[in-house]
Formats: structure tokens, C-alpha cells, sequence
């Protein structure tokens, strides 16, 4: 008995030519263009309707600075529950406070 392929191997037999047919404008395969919305957005989040007060951007960066202090406290206090120099827990509370005040008030968004 003799070996054949498999009909269902791909490698096997004649394969089929490729017409260059353009696809059917009503068939739905155009890329449909984007909607002005999102076209104006240089990320991921829509744009606002509209920019900020004064007051309320200072407001939201007072806020978010307090969050700063109470994220170098929580570091703080765990470094300190697990016995580390004093000197040492400074260090990284101020470093990472520098840093998280440089991002947020370097933020155009608030």
C-alpha cells in the first residue's frame, strides 16, 4: 500500500490562486475613520469638555499633595515597625516625596 498525503494537510496539492478582486464598498471592510473625540486625544482617556479653573487645579494639587505626606508617613511607619536607622527612613521618605510632588506638579493634566 502506498502513503498519501493527507487531504487536510496543508502542503499537499494544488492550492488555490489568489484573484487581486477589490473588496465591495458595501461590504463593510473599509476602515471606518475615527471619531473626532478620539482623534483629539494624544492617550487613552477622552478629553475633557472643558480646562480647569485656577482654583480648582490649585485645589486638586493640595489634595494630592496631602496624599503625598500620608504616603511618606504609611513608608515611614513601616520601615520604622521593622527596625531600620533613622537616617535611613528619612532618606526614603523624602526622596520618594520629592519625586511624587516633581510628577504632580509637573502635571499639565491638573
Amino acid at each position: 500500500m502506498s502513503t498519501e498525503h493527507d487531504p487536510g494537510d496543508s502542503k499537499a496539492g494544488p492550492t488555490a490562486p489568489v484573484s487581486p478582486v477589490a473588496p465591495d464598498p458595501g461590504s463593510g471592510s473599509r476602515a471606518q475613520p475615527a471619531p473626532a473625540a478620539s482623534r483629539d486625544s494624544h492617550n487613552m482617556l477622552p478629553p475633557r469638555d472643558r480646562r480647569r479653573s485656577p482654583v480648582e487645579r490649585l485645589f486638586v494639587r493640595l489634595i494630592a499633595t496631602c496624599g503625598i505626606v500620608g504616603i511618606g508617613v504609611a513608608i515611614g511607619a513601616i520601615m520604622i515597625s521593622s527596625h531600620s536607622k533613622g537616617w535611613l527612613v528619612g532618606l526614603v521618605v523624602s526622596a520618594v516625596s520629592v519625586l511624587l510632588a516633581a510628577v504632580l506638579w509637573s502635571s499639565r493634566q491638573l
